[in-house]
């Protein structure tokens, strides 16, 4: 009985963690990514749990193919986060190289002295 209270609460942690990787995908489409790092900090005592849990916890084949379900889709969903914040991290990579290109034409070509290199021929 106590097996099944134990695979009961994995099962319930896994869920947890399913839909905080749904809810993190949301915020990485709205590009809110400091509330996504934290909820991510913040599920890392979560997954502590799921491996102490399943570090003693005997499961039938039917517990595991529902646990398996639900893991692959976990993995599934984290995996496309992270394919999310690759191509965020690329896009601002480039913006941020076209951005140093054009501050250093700027510098290079911006001459605010008042000197000037012409010379008066006249006098």
């Amino acid at each position: 009985m106590q097996d099944e209270q134990q695979y009961r609460q994995l099962i319930m942690l896994y869920e947890q963690l399913l839909n905080g990787a749904h809810d993190i995908s949301r915020m990485l489409d709205n590009e809110c990514y400091d509330d996504a790092i934290t909820m991510v900090k913040s599920r890392e005592a979560t997954f502590v749990n799921c491996r102490c849990i399943l570090r003693y916890l005997e499961l039938t084949p039917v517990q595991k193919n529902e646990l398996d379900k639900i893991v692959n889709e976990l993995k599934e969903v984290e995996f496309n986060n992270i394919k999310k914040l690759e191509a965020g991290m690329m896009a601002v990579k480039e913006e941020l190289s076209a951005s140093q290109k054009s501050q250093k034409i700027q510098q290079a070509y911006d001459n605010t002295d008042d000197t000037g290199s012409i010379i008066n021929v006249q006098e």
